[in-house]
């Protein structure tokens, strides 16, 4: 059995104790975010599975709308990233 050369970890584990790995990510071609999908990728930076410049250009983001996924996710939790909670959690 062969494993695909990677740069970084191949899996990380979440304070929760769950195992998250490249597969857990979202597609580089998805068009639809829901708040499971940017969490996912929320959590991929942070843990370090990914680098947030490499999420960036996988997933073409703007460094200011992660930043502010990463906002909404510490403030608030994961439902703050929900489409119909965006004017709620709105920062002023």
């Amino acid at each position: 059995m062969y494993l695909k050369k990677v740069d970084g970890p191949r899996s990380v584990t979440l304070m929760d104790g769950t195992v998250m790995t490249l597969a857990d990510l979202p597609s580089p071609t998805i068009r639809r975010w829901v708040a499971s999908r940017k969490v996912a990728v929320v959590r991929g930076v942070v843990y370090g599975l990914i680098a947030k410049d490499e999420a960036l250009q996988r997933y073409g983001l703007s460094e200011d709308e992660f930043t502010e996924w990463v906002r909404a996710v510490s403030t608030h939790g994961e439902v703050a990233l929900k489409a119909t909670m965006v004017q709620k959690y709105r920062q002023l």
